[in-house]
């Protein structure tokens, strides 16, 4: 089985993803997994007219969404039989197990659901309202509960090579501009500030495509998911840039957080 672990940092690093693309570069040597990661825009997809899109001028000014890089990597299934995307701040212990053992032979795509993680009570009412800003307007068969829509945070994707099938032979930038997936590229109404988690969540549903939810240890929201949780986690996704000291660029601290007990965590950051 050939594997690859493919990430995205595009410019200039942060030290929080120099330290994270570190812990990962380390994992793939451990287990013998291939490591890309790329350090220049390559699709730079934006929205095919910017004036009539619904991107902020931010957004606008600096020309395309790199958010949409990560989806370069389907097009290396021709060389692989099973891909992971993995965000730039996600950091993987060092006694980590094999993330690909972990997804089944049978299923196309396998991600970790946001509800089902051991989260916070302030975090669970952001993806309450989240959620139901970003899916509700969905043709599919996306429903709601408690703790609001059930989507994939695809900061952590994993994939066997028969996804690829539903990929259809488009190039990356091809996939990506699907007349389907044009709401979301330019940002249209509810999708102003949606990145490719939307488009990735449309997709994965409407296609009919095998899913496996994995377990929330393999993509643990900092912060999102409760203190005391931390230390069972195995990838451990610094999303929330405010949450941390210098934002993020404190490694030290967050290296303590990541080897100390429970209590500990959250305390000193």
């Amino acid at each position: 089985m050939k594997r690859l672990i493919y990430q995205v940092s595009v410019g200039q690093p942060s030290e929080l993803y120099k330290w994270c693309i570190a812990s990962t570069k380390k994992y793939c040597e451990k287990y013998d997994i291939d490591h890309i990661v790329q350090t220049e825009p390559i699709l730079k997809i934006g929205p095919l007219n910017w004036e009539e899109s619904n991107r902020s001028d931010n957004v606008k000014k600096f020309g395309y969404l790199p958010i949409y890089e990560k989806e370069n990597a389907f097009g290396y299934f021709d060389k692989y039989d099973q891909i992971a995307i993995v965000d730039s701040d996600i950091y993987i212990r060092p006694t980590a197990p094999n993330i690909f053992d972990d997804l089944k032979e049978d299923t196309d795509f396998g991600g970790v659901i946001e509800r089902e993680m051991p989260l916070t009570q302030e975090y669970t009412q952001k993806i309450i309202h989240y959620s139901q800003a970003q899916y509700h307007n969905l043709e599919t068969d996306h429903t709601p509960n408690q703790f609001g829509y059930e989507f994939y945070n695809m900061g952590l994707m994993v994939m066997n090579k028969s996804i690829t099938k539903y990929i259809n032979g488009d190039t990356p930038e091809q996939f990506i501009r699907r007349p389907e997936f044009k709401k979301f590229v330019d940002g249209i109404g509810y999708w102003k500030w949606s990145t490719d988690q939307t488009l990735l969540n449309y997709w994965v549903r409407k296609s009919g495509m095998k899913q496996q939810h994995l377990s929330w240890k393999w993509n643990a929201l900092f912060k999102g998911i409760r203190d005391d949780w931390l230390p069972k986690a195995q990838f451990i996704h610094f999303f929330l840039k405010d949450r941390l000291p210098n934002k993020g660029e404190n490694i030290e601290l967050l290296e303590r957080a990541m080897n100390n007990l429970p209590n500990d965590i959250g305390k000193r950051i």
